[in-house]
C-alpha cells in the first residue's frame, strides 16, 4: 500500500529548477532512502511533503489525501512527523519536557502547566510523561530523562530530536540528515534504533549523505540529481549501478 505519493514535483528558485518533475511512492510499512549530491534537491522535496514551502506545479498525496496546498501544521495533524538537516531541540529544557513537547499538537491542554511537579499532575499529564520515558526507554535516552537537553553529546540529541518527532505518533517519519555530524558507532547505533522504529509500525523516509547508512537500513533507495530523479530500486540495485559509482560515490561510504 502506498502512504505518500510524490507525483511529477516541480520546484524552482529565481528560474532554477532545484526540483524537475520529481516522481516516486513510499510505501506503508517501508524504509525509503533518498540520496544524491549537496544540491540535488533533497531537502527541498522534504520541504514541500512536510509543507514547509509549495510547489509550483505537480502533486504530492499522503493516505491518498492531497497535501499539497495544506499548512505544514495541518500536514502534521495527518500522522507526519520529521526532523531537520539542522538540530531544532530545546537546550533549556529537559530531555523528557523536549519529548513532550512533541506531544502538545496532539494532546488537550498544556502539558507543562504544573512543571512535573508530579503529585499534582493532571492523569493525562502523567500519562503523557510515562509515553515519553518509554520513548525515550527505546531509544536509550531514558537514563538522562532529567537531564538538560544541551548537556546530552551531539549524537544523543540527534536521537532526542527522533524521539520528539515520534512523540506526535506519526504514520510517516522524515529524517533529514539524521547521521550528519556522528561517529561511525554513532551511525550504526542510529541504524539499529531507525530499524527498530520501523518493526513498531512507523514508516520512515530518510535523506542522508552516508550512502552506506542507507543502502544498510533501506528496503528502497531513490537517487536525485540536479533536481532529477535519476535511479529508484533495492540497495542491490542502486549499489551495483554504474552513475553511483561514477558520479556519486564520495569518500568511504558518503554522497556529498
Amino acid at each position: 500500500m502506498v502512504l505518500l505519493s510524490i507525483e511529477n514535483v516541480i520546484k524552482a528558485y529565481d528560474g532554477v529548477r532545484a526540483l524537475d518533475g520529481v516522481t516516486l511512492t513510499v510505501e506503508k510499512g517501508s524504509i525509503k532512502g533518498l540520496i544524491g549530491p549537496n544540491g540535488a534537491g533533497k531537502t527541498t522535496l522534504f520541504s514541500l511533503i512536510s509543507g514547509v514551502e509549495k510547489t509550483d506545479s505537480g502533486k504530492i498525496y499522503f493516505k491518498e489525501k492531497d497535501i499539497t496546498s495544506l499548512p505544514s501544521h495541518e500536514i502534521s495533524s495527518l500522522g507526519m512527523g520529521r526532523t531537520f538537516q539542522t538540530l531544532q531541540i530545546w537546550g533549556n529544557m529537559t530531555v523528557v519536557e523536549n519529548v513532550m513537547a512533541g506531544m502538545n499538537r496532539r494532546l488537550k491542554g498544556n502539558l507543562f502547566s504544573y512543571g512535573f511537579r508530579l503529585p499534582r499532575v493532571r492523569r493525562s499529564e502523567r500519562k503523557a510523561l510515562e509515553e515519553a520515558k518509554e520513548i525515550l526507554d527505546s531509544l536509550g535516552l531514558l537514563g538522562k530523562w532529567e537531564s538538560m537537553a544541551s548537556q546530552l553529546s551531539y549524537g544523543k540529541q540527534k536521537l532526542l530530536e527522533i524521539g520528539r518527532a515520534l512523540a506526535m505518533k506519526p504514520e510517516l517519519l522524515l529524517l533529514d540528515e539524521p547521521a550528519s555530524g556522528l561517529t561511525r558507532t554513532e551511525r550504526q547505533d542510529l541504524s539499529k534504533k531507525i530499524l527498530q522504529v520501523r518493526k513498531e509500525g512507523v514508516t520512515v523516509f530518510i535523506v542522508e549523505h552516508h550512502m552506506e547508512m542507507v543502502l544498510e537500513t533501506a528496503d528502497e533507495v531513490a537517487l536525485l540529481h540536479h533536481g532529477k530523479l535519476m535511479l529508484e530500486g533495492t540497495p542491490e540495485v542502486v549499489r551495483k549501478h554504474p552513475q553511483i559509482m561514477k558520479a556519486y560515490l564520495i569518500g568511504k561510504g558518503a554522497c556529498a
